[in-house]
């Protein structure tokens, strides 16, 4: 994760880099000719017109130091070699201003380098998550393509021992506790709070940490994986700007690398792209996950705090001091709210099928706390798992005797325990037909002191047959022959929720179902 300077550590550029600076703000990169210049604590960077050139800023701070020429280019290629695996479409070459025999510099020529760049291919800055996430809702295609991204960067991330990683939790937190001490405007009480429960999370969990580094689960992730940092480019998703300077601020536990992104979808009040990432990213990439749930908190909230230093920093030296003052508040609020979770809840969702289970399953779930929502368990997709096959591969009839079923619902309630005993709420998406089945599972979240809601769909048989003929590419084997034959046994004495219409109605009228009990 890139800190930020202290505020006494911000230096100057050195004069030959001021030199070359001017000659980039008179090129084809500069203003006059269309050109744009940003500056961060640690690069600059000049927007051409299908091009960039990034710059390492001739600083030596805490925890980077690009002081010279050689460690400036080190630190170029470095960048080039961790970015390009994620993006390869925006980094293309290291390349030298250099200064001719006349004196003159001059991007790529043949002289003596004085300064060094990455060329990236330039992409429309409005496009990168943050942006998007500002003007509109990110919808499920987008967050799943961002989900798997985050897969396949940690899929190829090289495992490390995890002893820096470790390490390096405490004074994380230090650090942070420490620039908000020295923030006007923040209450004492709640940076105490923010911290001590931080510390008491970060020591009550090092066996934990430990076990996930040992199974390896810490590797040389992206490092800084807010949502300024994935751009859309053709559509698609592209982690860049990965941390290239120090690997052992890069090197961390997955669910920490994932944690950014997440953190920053419900920043930027996106709760359903937040819990479709986080579905998408459990249902890929193993159950061995699920038992390391009950490290979210710590991770959202150090997250949150990491965005609020780097900000609060940027607040005093911006011209909008107090527009960035308050973005950097409200993360720190934020940061404050994900230590403290809230108590899980578990949700079950009957009803015939066609009734819409699946669709207000993955509607609700980004509204129940805690963050970044509940996970999401589908007999459907048990089902298949027990069998070996993909999601989409149709089942024999035999697969669904009742012996078969009984193994699929031991599967749902065994994996609800799981995921209730890691602190997070559940939503299981099965038919629960028998009074038995419902009766269970009421019971398992009582058992686990954890908050129970049962929701019963119901549709009439026009309606959920139409629905079952437009499924493509589903889980579920449901037929209009297998729906003319479904009924229910028993008193059903789950909240009743009228699923005839619209997903969004549907969607209300559950809302509706958990204010009633006082879940909301």
């Amino acid at each position: 994760m890139t800190m930020p300077p202290s505020a006494n550590a911000a230096a100057t550029e050195a004069d030959p880099q001021r030199e070359v600076l001017q000659f980039l703000e008179g090129s084809s990169f500069g203003p006059a000719k269309g050109g744009r210049r940003i500056d961060t604590h640690a690069s600059i960077v000049f927007l051409g017109a299908d091009r960039a050139l990034k710059i390492k800023r001739a600083v030596r701070l805490p925890f980077l130091d690009y002081s010279s020429l050689e460690k400036r280019k080190r630190a170029c290629e470095e960048e080039l070699k961790v970015n390009a695996g994620n993006a390869p479409e925006l980094y293309r070459r290291i390349v030298a201003i250099t200064r001719n025999s006349d004196g003159a510099l001059e991007i790529g020529g043949a002289g003596t380098p004085v300064e060094w760049a990455v060329e990236m291919a330039r992409f429309d800055e409005t496009q990168s998550l943050d942006c998007v996430a500002k003007s509109m809702m990110i919808d499920a295609s987008l967050a799943t393509a961002t989900a798997d991204a985050i897969l396949q960067s940690h899929g190829k991330a090289p495992r490390a021992d995890g002893e820096s990683w470790l390490a390096s939790i405490r004074p994380i937190i230090d650090r942070n506790t420490a620039k908000f001490r020295g923030v006007r405007g923040l209450a004492a009480a709640a940076i105490d709070q923010l911290d001590a429960a931080s510390r008491e999370c970060a020591k009550t969990l090092q066996p934990l940490l430990r076990r996930r580094a040992e199974q390896g689960f810490v590797r040389r992730c992206h490092g800084d994986l807010h949502l300024a940092n994935i751009a859309l480019v053709d559509g698609r998703p592209l982690l860049f700007d990965a941390i290239e300077f120090d690997p052992v601020i890069a090197t961390t536990d997955v669910l920490y690398d994932l944690a950014f992104t997440l953190m920053d979808l419900i920043h930027f009040d996106q709760p359903a792209a937040a819990s479709t990432v986080f579905n998408r990213y459990l249902a890929e990439a193993g159950e061995e996950q699920i038992d390391g749930l009950q490290l979210l908190p710590l991770f959202l909230s150090v997250r949150a705090a990491i965005r609020a230093h780097v900000l609060f920093v940027k607040s005093e030296h911006a011209e909008a001091s107090d527009v960035v003052w308050r973005e950097a508040k409200r993360y720190f609020d934020l940061a404050g709210r994900l230590i403290m979770p809230k108590q899980p809840l578990l949700v079950a969702i009957g009803g015939l099928s066609g009734t819409g289970k699946s669709v207000l399953a993955r509607g609700l779930a980004g509204l129940i706390e805690p963050p970044p929502g509940a996970v999401i368990v589908r007999s459907d997709v048990i089902r298949k798992r027990l069998f070996g096959t993909s999601e989409t591969t149709a089942l024999p009839e035999s697969a669904y005797r009742a012996d078969i079923s009984k193994r699929v619902y031991d599967a749902l309630a065994s994996t609800a325990q799981r995921i209730l005993a890691q602190g997070c709420s559940v939503v299981l998406d099965a038919m629960y037909l028998q009074e038995g089945e419902r009766t269970e599972i009421a019971g398992l979240a009582a058992k686990r002191g954890a908050r129970f809601v049962g929701l019963f769909l119901t549709a009439d048989l026009a309606t959920r047959l139409a629905r079952i003929e437009q499924r493509r590419d589903d889980a579920s084997d449901a037929t209009r022959h297998i729906a003319l034959k479904q009924d229910t046994t028993g008193a059903v004495n789950w909240h009743i929720i009228d699923a005839s219409g619209t997903p969004d109605q549907s969607l209300r009228n559950a809302c509706a179902a958990l204010v009633a009990r006082g879940v909301s």
